[in-house]
């Protein structure tokens, strides 16, 4: 599979055609991590962050961002998600968040899964921005995909 999926015969960007794919089960998961001032985690744990609850605003951010991901990347696929997962955990450096994301379709949820991760990780940026200069974003990776037929 040395072909880019997404670049037509013309070399422009182009959707995939998934019109003859079957639909199946699709499962993924993604994570990443937030690096924070010791401060700052225990700002979060006291929940004395001015903007609120920290944890929970950024795992409904990151559903909102799951939903919203055809909109923001011009070549994603429409799907209708079955079920998003998002998940913060405080940690003695910082925030994971680890996210599934479900469908069934004719093409993975990859991308929501990992946006997901990415909008719950910059909500937490933006929350704790007044706290925070030394915050770092990393390892946003897809850990796990899956599908099967449906049932």
């Amino acid at each position: 599979m040395n072909e880019l999926s997404h670049i037509g015969n013309d070399n422009n960007p182009s959707m995939v055609d998934v019109s003859d794919k079957p639909d199946m089960h699709r499962v993924a998961k993604a994570e990443g991590f937030i690096k924070l001032k010791t401060e700052t985690v225990k700002l979060i744990a006291d929940n004395t962050i001015k903007k609120g609850n920290v944890l929970v605003t950024a795992e409904l951010a990151g559903v909102m961002g799951a939903k919203k991901t055809p909109d923001l990347i011009p070549l994603c696929h429409s799907l209708n998600t079955t079920n998003i997962k998002v998940r913060a955990e405080l940690k003695e450096n910082g925030v994971f968040i680890s996210s599934e994301v479900s469908c069934i379709g004719k093409t993975g949820v990859e991308m929501e899964a990992l946006t997901a991760v990415s909008i719950a990780l910059l909500t937490i940026y933006d929350m704790c921005k007044a706290v925070d200069k030394t915050m770092e974003i990393a390892n946003i990776k897809l850990i796990e995909k899956t599908k099967a037929n449906v049932k």
